[in-house]
């Protein structure tokens, strides 16, 4: 863990290399400014107005974002942007371009002085009710959970034991899927248009629906006419042949309006609220008759679609767009566009194939997967003998050593018993389910077909194994083992991250000496509303894809293509080789530049051969490792358990929801521990350095420490007190409603900034076989929008707006107060919109 100054990170170019080209003196007033701007970020006395940033004077993106940074602080210059870096790569061409468009106008500022900071007291007291709410749920699950053991275990023989089992689990089901609902319409009512502080006591009823509605059983069954029937109990207007596949449950459905025969793809977001400088906003989202919307979108509050409308993949509405009845639109903010994103023809799906899915769906829970939890649950108590025994007077107490014994073996056969029998079923069952979805065929919806395709989906996007596995040459195996075609792969210890999703396993491929960093989603299966089709997507040969890309089957991109976070990747035009794309929509840059290269040495021949050997020895040390780490964990909740089975006989439902509070608060502090001390409790230090430098390996350590316990504390203040825990500069009453931050001690967070759902920290950046990080910083009031990322070497100004689904670029200067917004995020200078709640009279 050498110190990496924060020079190294933005080097300067080749000196020499640059006294040997003819200098071209600027000509104008705005070159020779530029000009002069440039040379001071770059470190050397003049650079030519002809020569290219990346090609000729060595530069990089973080370089040139800094001159950017600069020319906007410059009074005498016209702002600029890295889209207008990447178009006119000289200074001549810049200079030219920025003095020819059109004038715009001064932009206006975030208001200033509008909302009060929430008083300490008021976020402590919210914190305190949320966790007295916690404790009171747990103790009626203990309660009806102990009931229902007490009634299931009088029976006698296995028919009695099954039919009390699916009595008292499907009751138990019908509970808690219209708990959450009346929960909803009692704490709430109708949800309208308004604007509320968050942690006073309107964000403590909105809160406590938010985390029931997400925690109710019916998400479970997105992608199935049963989850449309629970967003209309819970308020919202779908018409009818609505498909949503997104998981994302929108939290005020009431302001949800869903046309007849929309679709609705996965990890969009549609949440009918937002927050913005320590207030809750809502709003209402509309879509019309027959719309379709795209993989990874974001619908911010007060947007409309009308009627046959299409909204593309990795694209956003902003709060007051609206796309107009028919037409087309893509990019972060959308714009018109003449692609059709509905690729598929519809099919024969009327309301009786629905409700004969549903009611097929209904039955298969009640008579087989109910009685089969609840009464394998019993079956489990009273046939392992470490539990039977337990449950009943007269034990061996607590002290008895057979209790540490009977959890040992008990956890090391669930465990790992577990992950073999686990990757067992995923390398045969998918193949055979996959012999009946056709590939280019079109099937209607809810039929065979498509269960057999979403049971493979399910099956094959199990994270725990590309967490094991990924981030390591071993992940090129196992991937190969559920289906993907990688034949052509070349091995480079980093060909996937941790994670990887995809509609089908068996219609992916990948090229030779292709890297993907984390988040990539293929999409290798259209839908309409009332059909779905596979076919296959191949991404190519010495790719580089990095993060959150949503990846298309008939993607434009063909050879050595660079695909930068968050890219929307085309589906038109000529297909793309030797270049990068950036942005949505996306448009060319340098596929790479000298820094990048400057460790290629390491990445071919005996030097590769050496170094990926040394790296896959590390890799499975830190498998071994992780393992162990998990089991343990494990193995305490299954002591802590053996334990409250020993004072079940006396306690009873006080037990079982002590043993739910304590799960929580072990999980949180133990892998807060396991990441500290992986990291000696010491803070990370900006680097650049190779993927076979012992340090990367060492980093990807953190990245496998499991976290998903995080989402469970979102919009508490508990979630602040983790973050200090993890070493993240963290400010106080600061409103995390579901940010994820990657490196947490080069993180600084200031007093109340709001970072909404989906938003993502990310300090550090892997390009080809170099890796990258740095410090990013939020000062006080920042607001991050929902689905945002904000790159490494960032730095907000108190109170500035980063609007949902942007992507703010490494190196980044957001002054005070101002709104940035797109991908890649620029300054937006149009008045903002103001939402239905703030314009609203009485």
């Amino acid at each position: 863990m050498e110190d990496q100054p924060l020079d190294v990170l933005t080097p300067g170019p080749d000196e020499s290399a640059i006294g040997t080209r003819k200098h071209t003196g600027p000509e104008t007033g705005i070159e020779k400014n530029l000009a002069e701007v440039l040379a001071d970020v770059m470190c050397v006395e003049w650079v030519s107005v002809d020569s290219h940033f990346f090609d000729d004077l060595g530069a990089n993106s973080l370089v040139m974002a800094h001159f950017c940074a600069r020319v906007r602080k410059h009074a005498g210059l016209p702002s600029a942007s890295m889209k207008d870096i990447y178009r006119y790569p000289t200074i001549r061409s810049l200079a030219t371009g920025l003095a020819n468009a059109a004038p715009v106008e001064p932009s206006v500022p975030v208001p200033t002085g509008v909302v009060a900071p929430a008083r300490t007291a008021v976020y402590a007291l919210c914190g305190i009710l949320q966790f007295l709410l916690f404790l009171g749920y747990s103790f009626l699950a203990g309660l009806v959970a102990d009931r229902g053991y007490a009634w299931v275990s009088a029976g006698s023989g296995v028919i009695d034991i099954y039919l009390r089992s699916f009595v008292f689990g499907g009751v138990g089901l019908v509970a808690l899927c219209t708990f959450p609902v009346a929960a909803k319409w009692l704490l709430i009512g109708r949800c309208r248009p308004s604007e509320f502080p968050v942690w006073g006591l309107t964000y403590l009823r909105f809160w406590t629906v938010k985390v029931l509605i997400h925690a109710n059983p019916m998400v479970f069954f997105v992608g199935n006419p049963l989850y449309v029937l629970y967003l209309r109990a819970l308020g919202a207007r779908i018409g009818r042949g609505v498909t949503i596949l997104s998981r994302n449950v929108p939290v005020c459905p009431d302001l949800l309006t869903v046309g007849a025969g929309t679709v609705i793809r996965k990890d969009s977001f549609f949440l009918c609220y937002r927050a913005q400088a320590g207030r809750i906003q809502t709003g209402r989202v509309t879509l019309g008759r027959d719309v379709f919307i795209g993989e990874k979108t974001v619908l911010d509050i007060d947007v409309s679609m009308g009627d046959r409308a299409q909204l593309g993949h990795t694209s956003t509405l902003y709060s007051g767009q609206a796309v107009p009845a028919g037409q087309r639109w893509h990019g972060s903010p959308a714009q018109p566009t003449q692609h059709d994103y509905l690729r598929i023809e519809p099919a024969e799906c009327g309301t009786l194939r629905r409700v004969g899915f549903g009611l097929i769906t209904v039955l298969q829970l009640l008579f087989l997967y109910v009685p089969l939890i609840v009464g394998g649950a019993y079956m489990l108590a009273t046939l392992v003998p470490a539990l039977h025994d337990r449950l009943g007077p007269g034990t061996g107490g607590l002290t008895s050593p057979d209790l540490v014994v009977d959890a040992l073996v008990l956890s090391l056969l669930l465990f790992f018993g577990f992950v073999v029998v686990g990757l067992a079923v995923m390398f045969t069952v998918p193949r055979l389910l996959n012999l009946v979805v056709k590939p280019d065929k079109v099937y209607p919806l809810y039929g065979l077909h498509y269960s057999a395709h979403r049971a493979i989906g399910r099956m094959t996007n199990i994270k725990f194994f590309t967490w094991l596995f990924g981030d390591s040459s071993y992940i090129v195996h196992y991937l190969r083992g559920i289906g993907y075609d990688l034949s052509q792969v070349e091995q480079t210890g980093s060909n996937f991250g941790t994670e990887v999703q995809h509609e089908t396993p068996f219609l992916c491929s990948v090229g030779s000496g292709t890297m993907v960093a984390d988040g990539l989603s293929v999409i290798n299966a259209d839908y309409s509303s009332s059909s779905f089709r596979v076919s296959r997507a191949s991404i190519g040969s010495y790719n580089f894809l990095g993060n959150n890309i949503a990846y298309p089957s008939g993607a434009r991109t063909g050879e050595n293509c660079l695909l930068a976070t968050k890219v929307m990747v085309p589906l038109e035009g000529e297909v793309r080789e030797g270049v990068g794309l950036l942005g949505s929509p996306c448009f060319e840059i340098p596929r790479s530049v000298e820094r990048d290269s400057r460790f290629d040495h390491l990445r071919t021949g005996d030097e590769l051969r050496r170094s990926l050997a040394a790296k896959n020895r590390y890799n499975i040390r830190s498998m071994v490792f992780f393992l162990l780490v998990r089991w343990l964990h494990f193995f305490v909740l299954t002591v802590f358990g053996l334990a409250n089975a020993e004072l079940y006989d006396s306690y009873g439902h006080v037990m079982i929801a002590a043993f739910l509070v304590f799960s929580l608060g072990f999980t949180a502090v133990y892998f807060v521990l396991v990441e500290r001390g992986i990291a000696a409790f010491r803070r990370l230090r900006p680097q650049v350095c190779s993927i076979y430098e012992p340090y990367f390996w060492w980093h990807e350590r953190l990245w496998k420490v499991p976290d998903t316990y995080l989402n469970i504390f979102n919009g508490t203040p508990f979630k602040n007190v983790i973050w200090r825990m993890l070493g993240v500069r963290i400010g106080s009453r600061v409103f995390d409603d579901g940010c994820y931050m990657t490196e947490r001690t080069l993180t600084t967070v200031g007093n109340d900034c709001t970072l909404n759902a989906g938003s993502k920290i990310q300090c550090h950046s892997q390009e080809d076989g170099t890796f990258k990080s740095d410090r990013s910083t939020l000062d006080a009031g920042c607001t991050i929008g929902v689905g945002a990322h904000v790159h490494y070497g960032v730095t907000m100004g108190a109170g500035a707006v980063l609007a949902p689904d942007s992507f703010l670029m490494k190196g980044e200067e957001v002054p005070p107060h101002a709104r940035w917004g797109g991908n890649p995020a620029t300054e937006m200078r149009d008045a903002p919109h103001q939402p239905e709640a703030l314009t609203r009279k009485g």
